[in-house]
Order: C-alpha cells, then sequence, then structure tokens
C-alpha cells in the first residue's frame, strides 16, 4: 500500500513538473510585449504633445500647466506601489495587469470624449493673449480621466516587466549563461512603441486634430487588453506568497519584543524554516548576513515560540529568510533614492523643451515642419541604438576585463547613466543661450508666438545624450530593483522603480515651484507664465546640474558601502532521476569588493 501511494505521488510530481514545462518561455512573450508594446504606445501617444493640449486646448499658463503634469506623472508613478502589493499579497501579477488595464481604457475613452465634445472645452485661442481659460467643471472632467489613468497605471507597470520575467528561470546561474538580457529587450520593445507614437500620434494631434489624436491610443490600448488575453492558456502564473508589509513588519515586531536578547555567535543557532518559507523562496534561500545585525534578535528562538503543531508565532519569532528580506529592502533604499533627483532633473523634457521648440525654426521643407513633441524621437533612437551596441558589442569588449557576464555591475551601469545626464542639463542651459540670443538679434523677445530664425535641430544634442543616459540609468536602475529585491517582492521592487519616478516628478513640480516664486517679478522671473523669451530657463537648468552633481556625490557614496544580497540557489536537475541539488553563492566576499570598486 505505502509503495503504491509512493508511486501515485511520484506521478503526480511528474505530471506537475509535465504542465510546469508546457508553460512558459519565449512563445508568451508575443502576448505579454504586444500588451505591453501597445500600452506604451497609447500612454505616450496619450501624454507627450500633452503640454500643447493644457496650454493651447484648455489654454492653461504654462507654469500651472508643467505643473499639472509632473503632478500628474507623479500620481501614475506612485500608484504601482498599491498595484503591486495587491499583485504580491493575493492577486498575482496577471489579474493586476488585467484589472489595470481595463480602468486605464475606461480613462482614454473618458478624455478622447472630453477632447470631441465642444461644452468639455474652452474655446480655442491663437493669440495666447487673454485666453478665456477652462472652466472647474471642463478641468474636472480632464483630472477624473487622467486620474483613471493612473489608478490603472498603477495595475500594469509594476506587474509587465516582473510576469515576463515569470516566465523564464531567472535565477543568477541561468541569467549568466544566456547571451541576451530580458530588461534590455524590454526596454527596446517599448523605445520602439514610444518612437511610433512619438511619430504618428503627435503628427495626428497637431495636424487632424485632438479627437483623432487622442482617439488612436485609445484603440491601441484596448487592442493590447485583447492581445494580452489571447496568451492565457500559455502563461505561468505564480502563486502570490502573502503581504510583503506583513512579513516585515512582523519581524520589526518580533526583534523589538526581543531587544534585550543576544544575538548568537553562530548564525546556524538562527531559526529556519524550509517548509514555511517555501512558498516565497521558489528559486533560492536567502542567507544570513552580518550587517542590521539587530535585526537577527527577531530569529532567536526563545520558549514558547514554537507551538506543537511546530508552526511558530510569526510576530514572535521569523525565520532568517524573511530578515534577509527586511535587509535586503534597507540595503536597496539609498540606491533607489538616489534615482529621485535624476527623474526630477529632466521632468521639464515634456513641457519647457516642447515649448522651446514651438517658438524654433521646424521646417524639413517648404511645406512640412516636425511637431514640437515629437523631437523626442532623437531620444528615443538613440536609446534603442544604444541598447543594441551596449548588448552587441559594449558587453563583450567590457567582459574580457572584468569577467562579469553582464560586462559591468547595475550599479557601475547607473553610475555612467547620471554623469551622462547632468551632461544633458548642462548642454540644455548653453542652446537656451543660443536660442535667446537669437531672438535679441531680430528684436523677437517681445512676442511669445513669434518663429526664431534657428534651427529646432540645436535642442538634438540634449535629447540624445537623455537617450545615452537612459540606456545606462533606466535599465540599470530596474535591473538593480529587481535582483536585489527578495523574490516574493518583486513587483514591489519594481514599483519602488517608478516610486523613484512619481517623487522625482514631484520634485521637479518643488523646483518649478519654488524657481517661479522666489526668482524675481513678472519681467524677470526665470519661468514666466507666458512668454520663454523673458525668462531665465537656463538658470534653471543650470540649477538642476549643481543638483544633479550633489545627488552623484551621495550615490558614490552608496554604491561604495553597498553589499549585494547572500543567496542560495535551489534548483532542479530535470532528468530520470530527478536529484534535487542546491547551489550556494560563495562569491559574497568577491561581489562585496566588486561593490567598494563600483565607481573606479
Amino acid at each position: 500500500m505505502e509503495l503504491e501511494r509512493g508511486n501515485e505521488k511520484q506521478e503526480k510530481m511528474e505530471d506537475l513538473q509535465r504542465k510546469k514545462k508546457k508553460l512558459g518561455g519565449f512563445r508568451t512573450m508575443p502576448f505579454i510585449l504586444g500588451n505591453e508594446i501597445c500600452d506604451r504606445f497609447a500612454t505616450v501617444g496619450f501624454h507627450a504633445n500633452m503640454i500643447t493640449y493644457l496650454t493651447q486646448e484648455l489654454n492653461m499658463p504654462l507654469v500651472q500647466a508643467s505643473n499639472t503634469l509632473t503632478n500628474f506623472g507623479g500620481t501614475a508613478s506612485f500608484t504601482p506601489l498599491i498595484g503591486a502589493l495587491i499583485a504580491d499579497s493575493f492577486a498575482g501579477r496577471f489579474w493586476t495587469l488585467m484589472a489595470g488595464s481595463i480602468i486605464y481604457e475606461i480613462g482614454l475613452v473618458s478624455i478622447t470624449i472630453s477632447a470631441v465634445l465642444p461644452k468639455l472645452h474652452p474655446p480655442p485661442c491663437a493669440t495666447q493673449k487673454n485666453c478665456k481659460e477652462a472652466s472647474a467643471m471642463q478641468l474636472w472632467v480632464f483630472y477624473i480621466s487622467i486620474l483613471l489613468t493612473s489608478i490603472g497605471t498603477g495595475g500594469i507597470r509594476p506587474c509587465v516587466v516582473t510576469f515576463a520575467a515569470d516566465q523564464f528561470d531567472m535565477t543568477k546561474s541561468s541569467v549568466a549563461s544566456r547571451s541576451w538580457n530580458l530588461f534590455n529587450w524590454y526596454y527596446f520593445s517599448m523605445g520602439m512603441a514610444t518612437l511610433t507614437a512619438l511619430t504618428v500620434v503627435v503628427y495626428i494631434q497637431d495636424n487632424v486634430g485632438w479627437g483623432w489624436g487622442l482617439g488612436v491610443p485609445t484603440i491601441a490600448m484596448a487592442l493590447s487588453i485583447l492581445a494580452f488575453l489571447f496568451g492565457f492558456p500559455l502563461y505561468n502564473r505564480l502563486k502570490p506568497g502573502g503581504s510583503p508589509l506583513v512579513r516585515l513588519a512582523q519581524v520589526v515586531v518580533a526583534a523589538l519584543k526581543k531587544k534585550k536578547q543576544v544575538v548568537p555567535e553562530d548564525a546556524g543557532l538562527l531559526y529556519e524554516n524550509r517548509e514555511l518559507d517555501a512558498a516565497i523562496s521558489v528559486h533560492g534561500r536567502l542567507l544570513h548576513s552580518n550587517q542590521f545585525k539587530w535585526l537577527d534578535k527577531a530569529a532567536i528562538v526563545t520558549e514558547g515560540d514554537i507551538t506543537d503543531s511546530k508552526t511558530p508565532n510569526l510576530w514572535r519569532l521569523a525565520t532568517i529568510h524573511r530578515v534577509e528580506e527586511l535587509k535586503s529592502i534597507i540595503r536597496m533604499l539609498p540606491i533607489w533614492a538616489a534615482g529621485i533627483l535624476l527623474v526630477a532633473s529632466h521632468s521639464h523634457q515634456h513641457s519647457f523643451t516642447i515649448q522651446q521648440a514651438r517658438s524654433m525654426d521646424r521646417h524639413l521643407s517648404r511645406s512640412f515642419q516636425i511637431p514640437p513633441a515629437t523631437l523626442s524621437i532623437f531620444g528615443v533612437i538613440t536609446m534603442l541604438s544604444g541598447l543594441v551596441l551596449y548588448e552587441r558589442l559594449f558587453v563583450p569588449f567590457a567582459r574580457r576585463f572584468t569577467g562579469n557576464p553582464s560586462g559591468i555591475t547595475c550599479l557601475q551601469r547607473m553610475g555612467v547613466g547620471f554623469v551622462v545626464n547632468i551632461l544633458a542639463t548642462i548642454v540644455s542651459s548653453l542652446v537656451e543661450i543660443k536660442r535667446k540670443a537669437v531672438a535679441a538679434n531680430h528684436n523677437l523677445l517681445d512676442d511669445p508666438k513669434a518663429i526664431i530664425p534657428i534651427s529646432v535641430f540645436w535642442l538634438v544634442p540634449q535629447f540624445c545624450l537623455h537617450g545615452v543616459a537612459e540606456v545606462f540609468m533606466s535599465v540599470g536602475h530596474m535591473e538593480f530593483l529587481y535582483d536585489q529585491s527578495p523574490e516574493s517582492m518583486r513587483s514591489t521592487a519594481v514599483a519602488l522603480y517608478w516610486i523613484a519616478i512619481s517623487m522625482g516628478n514631484y520634485a521637479g513640480t518643488l523646483m518649478v515651484s519654488l524657481v517661479h516664486k522666489y526668482s524675481g517679478g513678472k519681467k524677470s522671473n526665470w519661468l514666466p507664465e507666458r512668454n520663454l523669451n523673458r525668462g531665465r530657463l537656463e538658470y534653471y537648468y543650470l540649477l538642476v546640474s549643481g543638483v544633479q552633481i550633489i545627488n552623484l556625490f551621495y550615490y558614490v557614496v552608496c554604491a561604495w558601502f553597498y553589499t549585494y544580497k547572500p543567496l542560495e540557489e535551489d534548483t532542479q536537475i530535470c532528468n530520470n532521476d530527478k536529484i534535487p541539488s542546491v547551489i550556494v553563492d560563495n562569491k559574497r566576499g568577491e561581489e562585496e569588493k566588486t561593490a567598494k570598486n563600483e565607481t573606479s
């Protein structure tokens, strides 16, 4: 009888493994990336030219419009934290993605209707002088619409890249053996969608109308939902491991309750329970580290911690894996925070820079001129080509010297991005000085609608530099958060990426508001309401550059002292014997040395 039961159990395990083999893999990528490509196309097409919609359709003053965009961007990047907690706690990534996509679509439909119906926006104002601004009711329709898209974004952003990663083996040994990087190709796909939106949708908005200009992204988003649904039978849908915030809180409470206990010298005496942690350590168990040793008190076993059922009171006793989850998050936070000011530094890209472009000569021929918002394609093209060159040329070249399968570490990659971004804002300041000098030479400083006889292509270098910075900083930042976060909190970790963008947008709003308030009166204000020619935008860019230099020094210090998480990877050898094996990462010391030489 026992032999028969054993055989049945073995057969069930084999069936389960065969089913898992049939799920996931490259065949799911057309559906997942198809969803994200359509979503990114819709998002970029909706937002890229929004400064024009606010200033020329809703007749908002420039500073108010810029702050509206950065506040909205901040809100849209904050909601992913809520979506990530929902996905990691109980809903799972698939259903969180679906719910977010549907809510986002409702928001797009709402704002498209508001652009079509004349009662929902003020009359046009060609002169941009003494314009009738949007009424409170018209603004509320707009705000509710973008609020819906913000809520929808909260379900999409933290789950797409992590759901894509769920379809592959993302253990360190498996990733190191591949010739491709999921995060590079994810960004490449998103870049192609962005490029298409900046050329097609922005042209429609400027030359056909806002009804079709917003309608096309709305249709694209609907197609993305259908594409994602078609792949449902093929997806590897991991079960959520319970609320990560509750687990982190349990560790803190358990450590506080045992604050008088002495941590043993032998880490092997601290509490471990592989069965309890099985759901949150599918691909590997976190090992004990010597940082933040006060938290180890939560894993000290005392009398009464474990009942007869061998299930501990998790508010009194935590496993060492759960303690290390909290340590991993604490270690990541200083590095994560460095990305906030970088986002703030280029939050002007979709507001002030577009207004600069609108005042410059944009003609490619006598009859055709580039829409201002389309200039962003130069940054996107630079990013796309940069990702290919990074993957195919830079990584193999750097690997010869570093021995790192990725060429350089995530932290080194981010550091390069910080430096390039500083150069971009300095170039922005120099170009603005040039633009205003030409305007002064032609007596056009007092005409906000005048086209200054200077080519719009003077703005291209700063866009290209921002594109290079994104190749290094944005991809490196997301890969760092995914790789160094606890396995059960990866949606939450990706949400942190968007939270940095959120806080960066809010910081950008704060900087613009303070500069506008304290930089002088109406005649000498750095950021004037209507006439950018009489402003001092170049001073604002230099201020941003100075803030970034301080931020770079902060980042270098954080990277120098960063310690990589210690991980024990569990792998299954899929042969007839099904022998379980454990690969222990013994390179902890080497990685710590590497981290301390990040900036060399």
